[in-house]
């Protein structure tokens, strides 16, 4: 379900709570690892290939990141999903964070097919996690948590993917 980017706004908000910058309370390692897992396994076999998994980030928001190799993809740039510990809360990046301004430029740049976008897409979506879109993210952060003091220009990037 594609929501609006006033509802992912009132979403992030609602997640960002300042005693809990690391994860949310009743955060279950168990249950995000085993949802990854599932992430995992969807994307190699939607795309027929071994991707490469960077699970349990330490001292981040970020829980971890599944990569789709460059060479599974209609046009040969790799495909990032990066998973928050915060409400099931997801990125899809081309090539890597901030490599493009989200994947709208990425597509219109050709580095990304609108088929692998819905095949990741379409499996986020049935694992129950919430697409955010890379440029929202890299929009200013203007919630009540003091991110760390080494974040120079603060986003919501930083305050659920970025490290502690």
């Amino acid at each position: 379900m594609t929501r609006s980017e006033a509802d992912l706004l009132a979403l992030l908000r609602a997640l960002d709570d300042p005693g809990r910058l690391e994860r949310p309370q009743g955060y279950d390692r168990g249950e995000i690892a085993a949802r990854f897992g599932t992430l995992v396994a969807r994307l190699e076999g939607d795309f027929a290939t071994r991707c490469t998994a960077e699970p349990d980030t330490q001292d981040s928001s970020e829980y971890g990141r599944v990569t789709v190799p460059a060479a599974a993809t209609l046009r040969g740039t790799r495909i990032v999903v990066c998973v928050s510990k915060f409400g099931s809360l997801a990125l899809v990046c081309a090539d890597n964070p901030g490599a493009f301004f989200g994947t709208d430029d990425a597509q219109a740049e050709g580095e990304l097919d609108g088929a692998d976008l819905a095949k990741v897409d379409r499996a986020l979506t049935e694992l129950g996690y919430v697409m955010v879109p890379e440029e929202l993210l890299e929009s200013d952060y203007d919630g009540p948590s003091r991110l760390p003091s080494f974040v120079q220009r603060p986003s919501w990037w930083n305050r659920f993917f970025g490290f502690l």
